[in-house]
Formats: structure tokens, sequence, C-alpha cells
């Protein structure tokens, strides 16, 4: 068909012209493979090759879940609770928890892959989790957000990261300092 000047029209071309250009298996054995399938319903992926790994997820928060460890071990009633992998931030945020109490001690394990911790529990704590994104907060928005995350007054800490350090609320209230929000625990 030379409808525009030597370009052929959608509905004069074949139909093996029109397949994408990304599918990796020749069509002719796959359509003698599965000849009652329509091309859209083909049990193979045409975006990518056949042959290659599909890609493996990528863990996004390191603190989010070791804090959801914690608070499920407490739930389940543990004692203990084992948390991999580790990080400086977890290592300073639990600091914070077992200043105030509500995990026992905890020690570091190094077995030469992975750094993993291990928690005692002590049976104080309700909740503990991970505010993402860490939204920056002045030194007058830090009551807004205790009023809005914790259930009251008289218990749990609001979890900052400041020029200072990890530090909770209160500190960084006596310091005059804000920061952003990470987190809260109760």
């Amino acid at each position: 068909c030379n409808h525009f000047f030597g370009s052929s029209c959608f509905p004069c071309t074949p139909a093996v012209s029109r397949l994408p250009h990304r599918l990796h298996l020749p069509y002719d054995d796959t359509l003698r493979e599965f000849p009652q399938l329509p091309f859209h319903s083909l049990p193979f992926s045409t975006d990518r090759p056949s042959l290659q790994p599909s890609p493996k997820m990528v863990m996004m928060s390191t603190l989010s879940r070791a804090l959801r460890n914690i608070t499920n071990a407490q739930r389940r009633g543990k004692r203990q609770v084992l948390i991999y992998p580790c990080s400086r931030v977890i290592i300073r945020f639990l600091r914070v928890m077992q200043k105030h109490g509500y995990i026992g001690d905890f020690e570091v394990i190094d077995d030469h892959r992975c750094l993993k911790i291990v928690v005692d529990l002590n049976g104080r704590l309700n909740k503990t989790a991970v505010i993402s994104p860490r939204y920056d907060v002045t030194l007058k928005g830090i009551e807004k957000w205790v009023t809005s995350l914790l259930p009251s007054r008289q218990f749990g800490y609001v979890v900052l990261t400041t020029s200072h350090g990890i530090m909770d609320h209160e500190e960084a209230r006596k310091k005059k300092i804000g920061g952003k929000i990470m987190g809260f625990f109760y």
C-alpha cells in the first residue's frame, strides 16, 4: 500500500511486521507451541529477555524493618529478638529506647557477613514505628508531632535526628534545637 509516500498504513501491513521489537522468542515457534492463544496472552514476557533472571526486591528501610520486628516480637511475648542488617542509625535509636527503659540490653554481633543485634525485651514497649519521609521539625513544631503520634503526654517519646545527634523530643527541647523526625515509641 502506498498511502503516505512509500510508508505503509496499519491495516495493510502484515501482522508479522507489527510485532514488538523486543520479542525475544521467535514468533513462528511460539505460535506452533501455543496456536490457540492470542499474542497478548502468551506465557512469557516480551519486555525483557527470557533467560535473564527477574530483579530481586531491595530493602528500602532497615530501621523500619528493625522496629517492626521488635514490635512483633513484643506482641508475641518473646524475650529476645534478632535484628539484621544492622546500622549505626538503628543502634542509636535503640540507645534512646534503652535510656528510657523501654528495652533491656542489646548486643551487636559481628559474624563477618553483616552485623546483627540481639535485643532483650522487658515487656514495657507497646509500639514503635518509623515516620517516613523524615519531615523537618522546628522547635515549635515538636509539640504538634508529639500530640499526633503519642497516646498521652505521660509516656512515649518521639525520636529526632538533629545536628547534635539522634535524641528524643524532650532532650531536643532542652537543647532548643529542631531536626528531622525519625520515629516514635511508647
